[in-house]
């Protein structure tokens, strides 16, 4: 996927995070925190190659890591997603300068951004440093961007006008639901594992 693909799949995906409720946070959270950055982190994973937009502009730090792990690989991967949810998760107190949404946005940039290599032939490592490929391929390479723009601009459609009185039982109330789950599991393990 393209950069501006990307730019426009993690607004995509910021509007429908929030729209959706996937967690109170996002729910009760300011536009102008969570939109602009996400869009900020969404190029991020492609770090790892320097002929990408940011590996073009920070040379310095994508040539050592795209030799130490390739284009698609670690930055691609679950152990990164799980960095990347773990900050996610951080609570932060009501004091602190940057506020809890504002964290929100850069995580959910990052995860489009892998979402959306995923549509792509080429899929990505999640269980790097296995080299599975884990793919959906709807766009096609070297065709022009115009299905990522259709893609893009579809997903966004659907997100600013997503009915807002969903089901109790839709996918997206269920998809809110897993992730509420994963939420209080994961702070469990957290407290757990500080207590120690």
């Amino acid at each position: 996927m393209t950069a501006e693909g990307h730019l426009f799949f993690s607004i995509a995906c910021a509007v429908f995070a929030k729209n959706a409720e996937l967690t109170p946070v996002l729910a009760q959270g300011d536009w102008w925190h969570i939109v602009p950055s996400a869009v900020l982190t969404c190029l991020l994973p492609d770090i790892d190659h320097p002929k990408s937009f940011l590996g073009q502009r920070l040379s310095w730090i994508s040539k050592p890591v795209a030799r130490a792990f390739g284009h698609r690989g670690f930055t691609h991967s679950l152990l990164a997603v799980f960095g990347a949810l773990t900050l996610f998760y951080l609570k932060v107190p009501d004091s602190w300068i940057v506020p809890a949404d504002a964290l929100r946005g850069p995580v959910l940039g990052y995860l489009s951004h892998i979402l959306a290599d995923m549509l792509t032939p080429a899929g990505v490592p999640l269980l790097w440093p296995c080299r599975w490929r884990f793919r959906l391929p709807i766009l096609a390479p070297r065709k022009g961007n115009q299905l990522e723009r259709a893609l893009c601009m579809a997903l966004f459609v659907y997100a600013v006008w997503m009915p807002q009185t969903l089901a109790d039982n839709s996918a997206i109330r269920w998809s809110s639901g897993v992730i509420n789950s994963l939420q209080i599991t994961f702070n469990r393990f957290i407290s757990h594992q500080s207590g120690r």
